[in-house]
């Protein structure tokens, strides 16, 4: 009798192992689905800002830049430069693929094989390049002394914010709360403490009087130049 209890008690035993082990392992598998990042097959990304002068005396001084017209497909970006005078003009175009940046004649857009640009333009590293969208691997000046403040709302989106305050400048930095990462961002490494996309970023320069925002604008659709380097680079594709 004592061991037909044995017996029981070592099944019952094994049993809740098992269990304990599978539960183990639904609950690890939930956390990590929870914290898994999505990326985006397609899309686009406006990089837009408004600078004002003599910001103290008001907010009528102002002049508005298109800096930026970011299209990706997965991790390949075409980034259209607007003209910063008559930003419906299009000044430059580059091929962004990793960390290398290639320049696209704007006369010969259509006909630009991607995979072989390498072959006729030499890359800059993204680092280094000077117009559009700047690409930085650095922190944010005096992140390490930000200071939380309360969220808000934005064009009907919530936001988390922190501010920084330094002799020289103020500035405030928007994140929307996302677990969608695009393959461009202004700071990753704030995005990645706060959970989200930094899309917004308010800064005040003390000394010359100047009020900057910077605002980064998610779209769905791809830019007409950069839909038909996309298209005709998957008709290439398909013939191969």
């Amino acid at each position: 009798m004592f061991k037909n209890f044995q017996n029981k008690l070592q099944s019952q035993i094994r049993f809740k192992s098992v269990f304990t082990i599978i539960a183990l392992s639904f609950f690890l598998l939930a956390a990590n689905s929870c914290n898994k990042e999505f990326k985006p097959e397609k899309g686009g990304i406006d990089l837009i800002s408004n600078v004002y002068v003599d910001a103290s005396k008001g907010l009528n001084k102002v002049q508005n830049f298109h800096i930026s017209r970011l299209n990706y497909l997965h991790d390949d970006l075409i980034e259209v430069i607007p003209d910063l005078t008559f930003p419906e003009i299009t000044d430059q175009i580059f091929y962004i693929k990793d960390s290398l940046c290639f320049k696209i004649n704007s006369e010969q857009s259509k006909s630009t094989i991607l995979s072989e640009i390498y072959k006729t333009e030499k890359p800059i590293l993204t680092l280094k390049k000077q117009a559009g969208a700047i690409f930085s691997d650095e922190w944010i000046p005096n992140y390490l002394h930000r200071k939380n403040i309360s969220d808000t709302v934005l064009f009907k989106k919530n936001y988390k914010r922190f501010e920084i305050n330094s002799k020289e400048s103020f500035s405030r930095f928007y994140i929307y709360p996302t677990d969608t990462i695009l393959p461009y961002s202004i700071y990753r490494h704030a995005e990645k403490d706060y959970g989200g996309r930094l899309e917004r970023i308010d800064s005040y320069n003390k000394k010359k009087d100047v009020f900057v925002t910077l605002q980064l604008i998610t779209r769905k659709n791809w830019d007409n130049e950069a839909k038909e380097i996309f298209d005709f680079n998957a008709f290439v594709k398909k013939k191969k």
